[in-house]
């Protein structure tokens, strides 16, 4: 079991890693957005499943459990307003853009 569990944790670090590379190297706020949520997640959840097999004890589950779920509950929601602000500017994949669009404005 340490063995799956240190194999959990290592594949979500490297995961984890590429994630942060491809906020590095990718063009654009929506492509970055993308990198940031969908492989940052799955590798904090492969990471925290990776402790939930080295730390079996009951209380460990508990918390594992409550980041799990705050997880799957803020990431979606953030994602969207980052891409919705994202998409409010004129040229989305443009750095040096500076002002909003009107039309998404309240």
């Amino acid at each position: 079991m340490t063995a799956l569990g240190w194999t959990l944790m290592i594949v979500g670090a490297a995961l984890l890693a590429v994630a942060a590379l491809g906020l590095h190297r990718l063009p654009d706020a929506l492509s970055r957005q993308h990198a940031a949520t969908k492989a940052a997640t799955l590798a904090l959840g492969l990471m925290l499943a990776g402790l939930a097999v080295l730390q079996p004890g009951s209380a460990w589950w508990i918390r594992i459990g409550a980041l799990v779920t705050v997880l799957a509950a803020t990431v979606p929601i953030a994602s969207h307003a980052l891409a919705r602000a994202a998409a409010s500017w004129p040229d989305a994949s443009r750095s040096d853009a500076s002002t909003p669009d009107a039309s998404m404005q309240d």
